[in-house]
């Protein structure tokens, strides 16, 4: 296990160089226009494929650097160029995650490289969880997956929303309840292969920020899959309902359900997004400040201003920290006994909205135009208080788990 540090060695050092460079030279200039477009930005995810950038292997580097520091580092540089390139870049990566945590190592095996490609065929992907009337409430989900015995097939029907790369994805992770008594301990992930039938893109989603990654509704019409299909296969998934009908009955130990396994080892890498917003913002702000002069001297020479930044960066570096901890425990296999993965995206995401505003406050009226990169970051941000769970969300689950009581 490796000791916790705050320092990159000399490989993440050159990787994380190397995805700065990706993010200076070809997402600021093209971020504007996508966000303009408001479409999936195939050509900058190609040329990210192309460099290797966008790929299963640079993927596994990162998800298996010792440090725990990869990910996040990787995922900061990029949300550093732009949010909504950075998501449609890293989007897959979330239900690559559902794969990995619910998955057996042969569906991994198959999987996983279906998600991605090479970068002579870009494959993306979707985890599709949240649906029009469970969001948060994951106990309120109604997407069914049925269990065909004579055909070892599954059954499912419903609609999902908010899906990153939803209905043009080419592989779909579906969270699907399989025994409605149980509540949110009833559901179970499945895997749509490219091409299955009855799977299609219903409403695709207009939005303020991230707006050149592509979130829609997916409906699932009568979607037939094979056994196999089921993450983690029928056996554990029956070892699980039978311990959860027994937790049930007598009270004892909770399961964790396959959306909120997949969320929670996802949230220190959304808070890394976050961090790079709000480290690209104030990058913004202090050059301006430095540069502008009002009455005869540069802004940052009102206290008012500089104090405004140095606030601004301590709470970037502040988020960093709970980030980079939170990974690094995740890495180190240390339980997050008071919500740490929580805290880590909660503050980041705060800390990105304010950051970000704070920054356009800064360059006044020139923040407030389209001409300035930090109205867009604005909007960007505002989505990191609210998906992946709401910033209300975060704060349950740490009153939860510090107070040990059922906080509703």
């Amino acid at each position: 296990m490796a000791e916790f540090t705050m320092e990159l060695n000399e490989d993440q050092r050159g990787v994380r160089d190397w995805i700065h460079g990706f993010a200076a030279e070809v997402m600021r200039p093209a971020a504007a226009e996508w966000d303009e477009r408001e479409e999936f930005p195939w050509p900058v995810v190609q040329e990210a494929a192309r460099i290797g950038l966008y790929s299963l292997d640079f993927y596994a580097q990162q998800f298996f650097d010792p440090t725990g520091l990869g990910i996040p580092m990787a995922m900061e540089e990029l949300f550093w160029g732009d949010a909504g390139l950075g998501l449609a870049i890293t989007g897959t990566g979330l239900a690559a995650i559902g794969v990995l945590t619910n998955g057996t190592e042969e569906q991994i095996g198959t999987w996983l490289p279906q998600m991605y490609g090479d970068a002579g065929d870009v494959k993306i992907a979707a985890f599709c969880s949240s649906e029009p009337d469970a969001g948060s409430d994951v106990s309120a989900m109604r997407t069914r997956a049925v269990y065909d015995e004579a055909k070892d097939e599954w059954v499912l029907n419903g609609t999902k929303t908010w899906a990153t790369n939803g209905g043009i994805a080419d592989v779909h992770v579906v969270v699907a309840v399989v025994d409605p008594g149980l509540g949110a301990r009833g559901h179970a992930s499945f895997v749509v292969p490219p091409g299955t039938p009855g799977l299609s893109q219903g409403q695709k989603f207009k939005k303020h920020g991230i707006r050149a990654s592509h979130t829609a509704e997916v409906v699932l019409d009568g979607v037939r899959l094979p056994g196999h299909c089921l993450l983690g296969g029928k056996d554990k998934l029956d070892e699980r309902l039978a311990r959860a009908r027994e937790r049930a009955r007598t009270g004892g130990e909770r399961t964790q359900n396959a959306a909120m396994a997949t969320f929670e080892a996802s949230r220190p890498t959304v808070g890394a997004q976050a961090v790079g917003i709000a480290r690209a913002a104030y990058e913004v702000a202090l050059d301006y400040a430095q540069t502008r002069v009002q009455f005869g001297r540069p802004v940052i020479d009102n206290q008012g201003v500089a104090f405004q930044l140095a606030d601004m960066r301590t709470r970037i570096d502040a988020a960093r920290l709970l980030v980079w901890r939170a990974s690094w425990m995740a890495t180190a296999g240390k339980p997050f006994t008071s919500a740490e993965g929580s805290m880590s995206k909660l503050f980041a995401g705060e800390t990105a909205k304010a950051v970000t505003a704070q920054a356009m406050q800064i360059l006044g009226g020139n923040g407030y135009t389209r001409e300035y990169p930090v109205e867009r970051m604005h909007r960007d941000a505002a989505i990191y208080t609210i998906f992946e769970g709401t910033s209300e969300i975060q704060r349950l689950v740490i009153a939860r788990t510090i107070s040990d009581v059922p906080i509703r």
